[in-house]
């Protein structure tokens, strides 16, 4: 009796990670073997920087908000340290986009952090 295969789900399923794969260097897309590793080992680089985005972000705003600080002659740890004590409820998100867009917003709540201390 012969042997029965399923070449056409066996063939379906390299197909679909073969399109995924697409734009890869050389044999990376192709190659099935290198292509399926590569594939799968960019689902784990995927994972991990979404985890590594939020920090990446949150540097950024950190650098954004000492930026504009040291414009109004107060370090970015001067500043924080001010707000926190004031009691103002700002987090670092709103503060950068402040300090981006919005300088007269940001020099208003510097001013304000500095007559409550």
């Amino acid at each position: 009796m012969p042997r029965s295969v399923n070449h056409v789900a066996s063939r379906a399923r390299r197909k679909k990670i073969l399109k995924l794969t697409r734009g890869y260097f050389g044999c990376r897309r192709n190659v099935w073997t290198v292509a399926k590793n590569t594939w799968e080992k960019g689902l784990t680089y995927a994972y991990r920087d979404r985890k590594d985005k939020k920090g990446n972000f949150r540097a950024l705003w950190i650098q954004r908000i000492n930026a504009a600080a040291r414009m109004e002659d107060l370090s970015y740890s001067k500043l924080m340290g001010l707000i926190h004590k004031a009691g103002i409820q700002i987090n670092r998100k709103v503060l950068a986009d402040l300090a981006l867009n919005n300088p007269a917003a940001f020099k208003a709540v510097v001013d304000k952090v500095k007559a409550e201390a």
